[in-house]
Formats: structure tokens, C-alpha cells, sequence
């Protein structure tokens, strides 16, 4: 039986499975739906747990000592198989199969695995758990899924977002449920019986004093070179990687080539402003970076985002952190060269 991850509450509730399968690369909904379960599992008197790590050397023979050994102190017992990205050879798949053709009553397996491909879903394990218990697949939360997705957690602990800060929120985690659960949490701590906003949420990070590419990117929008330098400088110490880094300046990159490519069209600033996902307080940072630096150099700067990306790839010598001291500086006004000749 396969089950989507809202589903699972619902149906343990009915009665219990011998066996569950949870799988999908979505650690957050995978590790909230192990916990519902073994929770739910405690509640019915499963009060020993043994985890069995499966890697490269790992005995599938101790899956079937496991279950038939007596325990001392409790009657049942949780057995949890964490497979992470492991395959089942053929005769790791008929020992799985020999004991799911007969479970120990007073067991329970879970098995947790990463994504599962095409072939392992037809494979005879796959088809032996899916006729002898339940399959909860769990698939990313699509982008345009994200904003609901976000509304629903927020509503679950009484946290109440206006729409610019679920959409502020959304361009932040990029997909990061983790990140967002945490953001969420820590706005209903900051913000409590009241409407969040996205000027909220930008006061919120920078209140934090969190030395993150979001503050990196609020730095170069406010035109604080020192500051764009000392935070890429612990970024780099705390072990930040330059894609993470490439990807935050870039954004702004292109949505300050937008503003100005829209307004010598133009068009509205609030219209061009909404269509790059510009909210709240960073809309007036982002209408005078616009105006403090040219198109060419922002051109400039976007070729250098293609050198870095060819460096951190290995399709390119150089060093990739100090171009991107050096686009941080172009988007703050400030040049590398005039940086380095300050007394």
C-alpha cells in the first residue's frame, strides 16, 4: 500500500502494518514522518527500538537474528533498517523477502531509504513490502507548491504571514524545508498575535546579526563595502561554499539589470519590482544600488559570476573567493582596486 506523507497519521490510526517503507530526499517531511510513526509505535507498546545501519559490509543474516531474538525487557519491538542510498543485491533481497513472508508478530520494521530509481520500485523487495505493508514516497515541495506549503506550517503554530513575506520566505530557503521550519519557528517567537510582513522578516535577519548571504547581499544593496568584506570573510571561515555565495550576488546582479533595462523601457518599478520577488524595505535598496552603479558595471560583475562558476567547477584557474569579494564590492559602489589603496 502507498501512502503520501499526510495520509500516514490517518492511517495508522486503523491498525498496524508489519512493515513500513519511508523514502523520498526530502529530509525534513522523511524525518517527521519516522518520528509520527515511531511515536505512534510507543503508544502501542513498542518500547524497544534496535536501528540497523545497512552499508557495504553490513550482514542482512543479523536482520533475521534481530527478529528472532527474545528480549529481556520488552515484548515488542521497533526494528529500523536505515538503508540512506544503499541497493539490495539478490540475496540481500531474499533474506528481506524470507522475512517479510513471515514478520515476527511482535515486530515492526521500518525502513528508511533516500530517493528510490525506477528499477529499485520494480525490484522483488520493493513489491514484497508494497504487498505486505505500507510505501510512504515523499517528493520535494515544488516551487510553486512552496508559498501554500509555508501558509499551512505557519497556520499550525498559530503564525499568521502576509503574502510579500510568504514570498520573501520562499525566495530565502530556496526549497530548504529545514531552513524554513526554522524561520517559521523563530518568527512565531519574534512576532507573536500578529501579521508578519516582509519588512518583519528583513528586520528580523538583520536584528539577528546573523553573518549569512542574505546579510551579505543587504550590505552590498546598502552600499557598506567594510561590511560586504568582513561578512564573505567569515563566510568563508565558517565554511561556506562559493556557489552559496555566487548564487546570492548574482540574484541581485540580474534583478538590478532588470530594474534598469524596465525602467529605460518605461515600465513601472512596483511592476518590475514584483516580478523579481523585490519586497518590502529592499525595494528603495534596490532602486539606488540600481542607480549608483552602471550597466556596465553590472555587466562586468555578472562576467565575473561566470569565472567563478567555471573555478568552483575546476574548468578555470583562480581564486574564487576574492572575485567574489570583488562583485560584492562592484554591487556596494566600491571597487576592489580602490578598496586596496584606502590608508
Amino acid at each position: 500500500m502507498k501512502l503520501r506523507p499526510e495520509q500516514l497519521g490517518t492511517h495508522l490510526k486503523k491498525g498496524l502494518s508489519p512493515v513500513y517503507l519511508i523514502t523520498g530526499d526530502e529530509p525534513l517531511i522523511s524525518e517527521e514522518s519516522s518520528d509520527l510513526l515511531r511515536h505512534h509505535l510507543q503508544e502501542q507498546g513498542f518500547s524497544e527500538r534496535e536501528v540497523l545501519h545497512v552499508d557495504g559490509s553490513f550482514s542482512w543474516e543479523y536482520l533475521l537474528e534481530c527478529a528472532n531474538a527474545l528480549s529481556l525487557f520488552a515484548e515488542k519491538k521497533i526494528i529500523e533498517l536505515r538503508l540512506g542510498s544503499q541497493k539490495l543485491n539478490k540475496k540481500s533481497s531474499e533474506i528481506l523477502q524470507s522475512y517479510l513472508s513471515n514478520p515476527a508478530p511482535d515486530n515492526i520494521l521500518v525502513i528508511t531509504a533516500d530517493k528510490l530509481d525506477g528499477n529499485t520500485k520494480k525490484s522483488a523487495w520493493f513489491k514484497a513490502v508494497d504487498k505486505s505493508g505500507v510505501i510512504v514516497e515523499i517528493w520535494p515541495v515544488e516551487t510553486e507548491q512552496l508559498p501554500n506549503w509555508i501558509r499551512q506550517r505557519a497556520a499550525q503554530i498559530e503564525l499568521q504571514l502576509d503574502d510579500e513575506a510568504i514570498q520573501l520566505l520562499c525566495d530565502r530557503i530556496e526549497g530548504n524545508l529545514l531552513a524554513a521550519k526554522q524561520e517559521l519557528s523563530k518568527l512565531s517567537l519574534l512576532f507573536p498575535r500578529q501579521v508578519v510582513s516582509a519588512d518583519d522578516i528583513v528586520d528580523s535577519v538583520s536584528d539577528s546579526s546573523r553573518y549569512d548571504i542574505y546579510g551579505l547581499s543587504d550590505a552590498a544593496l546598502n552600499g557598506q563595502s567594510a561590511r560586504c568584506c568582513k561578512i564573505l570573510q567569515v563566510l568563508r571561515q565558517d565554511g561556506t561554499e562559493p556557489p552559496v555565495v555566487l548564487w546570492a550576488l548574482s540574484k541581485e546582479l540580474r534583478s538590478l539589470a532588470a530594474i534598469q533595462q524596465a525602467q529605460n523601457n518605461g515600465q513601472s518599478f512596483d511592476a518590475v519590482c514584483q516580478r523579481e520577488r523585490i519586497w518590502g524595505k529592499r525595494k528603495p535598496l534596490a532602486r539606488k544600488a540600481s542607480q549608483r552603479i552602471s550597466s556596465k558595471q553590472i555587466n562586468t560583475a555578472l562576467q565575473q559570476c561566470a569565472e567563478v562558476d567555471k573555478i568552483v567547477k575546476g574548468m578555470a584557474t583562480g581564486d574564487a573567493w576574492l572575485l567574489l569579494t570583488s562583485i560584492s564590492l562592484t554591487l556596494s559602489g566600491q571597487s576592489l582596486d580602490n578598496l586596496l589603496t584606502l590608508p
